[in-house]
């Protein structure tokens, strides 16, 4: 019986895994059809069934390109961006993409380190961080073994100051991955999606007007009340708008 069920869940992920390639295959062929309306749809599905990655988000991204739909292109460039940060044809079409957004937003300076720290954090993704520090952390172990049994102080001493070194990178790359996770899963960034919005200096109406901005730019997002959203831009202006002008990257 036990194999029987074995048997039947192999069977039923060998279907849905020939399914999800078939509907991979149909969406690149709608694309180099130049069928981009079809493509998105089949990108899109793919998405719904939990199949999120940074190569279906990519290919999205291009699909909306092409149908000169250059917000969703943008969204799409930075959702795949966040799951391959060091993805250079993602940061290349995204910078392209971005080219079609009319403000032109000077960032404020970041301190080194914090540049530095982020440049770190966005050279792997996730699961790239996760295995360096658990292969750190096994080479640890190993290297805890050599100096506790063997009899040699050469190596007893190379062991140690080994080991230090190790666990750092292991406590280092675990603290990378967990902040890169942070990132995807708290979707503190939005891309404007409505022609043109205006930002105000309350979650309200009849607040002041701040500032013009327009769809495709990507902000962040600081706090919500009663269907409002507080955002920041690069350049540190800040302000609310309507939570339907904005979508979550």
């Amino acid at each position: 019986m036990k194999r029987f069920i074995q048997l039947i869940i192999l069977l039923t992920l060998s279907l849905s895994l020939s399914a999800q390639d078939a509907l991979q295959d149909k969406a690149n062929q709608h694309y180099i059809a130049g069928e981009y309306e079809d493509a998105i749809a089949a990108y899109n599905e793919i998405l719904s069934s939990n199949k999120a990655s940074a190569e279906v988000y990519y290919n999205l991204g291009n699909s909306y390109y092409k149908n000169n739909q250059f917000t969703q292109a943008i969204l799409n460039y930075e959702r795949a961006k966040l799951l391959a940060p060091n993805d250079e044809d993602i940061q290349f079409n995204l910078d392209l993409a971005n080219q079609h957004v009319v403000d032109a937003i000077d960032p404020l300076p970041q301190v080194f380190f914090i540049r530095w720290w982020n440049n770190i954090t966005n050279k792997f993704s996730v699961d790239q961080w996760a295995r360096i520090s658990v292969v750190s952390f096994i080479l640890f172990l190993v290297l805890a073994g050599l100096f506790f049994f063997t009899p040699s102080g050469l190596i007893k001493r190379l062991s140690f100051w080994s080991g230090i070194l190790i666990v750092v990178i292991s406590i280092f790359s675990f603290n990378f991955a967990a902040r890169h996770k942070q990132r995807i899963t708290e979707h503190n960034f939005a891309i404007i999606v409505q022609p043109s919005v205006t930002v105000k200096s309350s979650p309200s109406e009849s607040g002041t007007d701040l500032f013009l901005i327009h769809e495709g730019l990507k902000v962040e997002i600081r706090d919500h009340l009663s269907g409002w959203m507080e955002i920041r831009l690069s350049d540190g202006n800040q302000g609310w708008l309507p939570a339907n002008s904005i979508e979550r990257i």
